[in-house]
């Protein structure tokens, strides 16, 4: 049966960093950013029907690679409890129970990182303080009712190369 990954934070929290790891590791990585990057999409928020078109063809493909066999990282942000359970729903008749990895990156680590973006690849969309302030501010961390759940801390800034994995 395939192997399902819930990358989870908000932007700026080394979501593709980690789920790039994974892809090395043989998993299908799975990204709206990629895919806006692909259609030349260079400013967000996306507009709502955007966004609507990305996600239907991302979930597609995830159905289609689970089919198939596959095991797949969505380096999404998961950013909602509502956002895991539809994904859950949609997983349910396939009989995959997805893990979430989240990224437990501090404010002030997630706020440096995108100010330090410019726009050079499909991980580096530029944020304004403002929306990389509110998006960390409405993110809603999962909890392990939600299913199996397994939290990444940051390391200090000072450390950025390093990661350690708590369960």
């Amino acid at each position: 049966m395939s192997r399902v990954i819930f990358m989870c934070g908000p932007s700026g929290s080394g979501k593709s960093t980690y789920a790039k790891q994974l892809e090395d590791q043989g998993m299908v990585r799975l990204s709206f950013d990629v895919i806006m990057w692909e259609r030349g999409v260079s400013t967000v928020p996306l507009p709502q029907d955007v966004r609507d078109e990305i996600e239907a063809e991302l979930r597609t493909r995830l159905l289609e690679l689970i089919r198939d066999g596959r095991d797949v990282v969505l380096d999404f942000s998961f950013w909602s409890r509502q956002m895991r359970a539809d994904y859950r729903q949609l997983l349910g008749p396939t009989g995959v129970v997805p893990e979430t990895i989240y990224m437990a990156t501090d404010r002030a680590t997630v706020l440096e990182r995108v100010r330090a973006r410019r726009g050079n690849h499909a991980d580096d969309f530029e944020l304004t303080d403002e929306v990389a302030a509110r998006y960390f501010d409405h993110f809603e961390p999962p909890t392990p009712d939600e299913g199996p759940l397994r939290v990444v801390r940051h390391p200090q800034p000072a450390d950025a190369e390093s990661w350690r994995d708590k369960e």
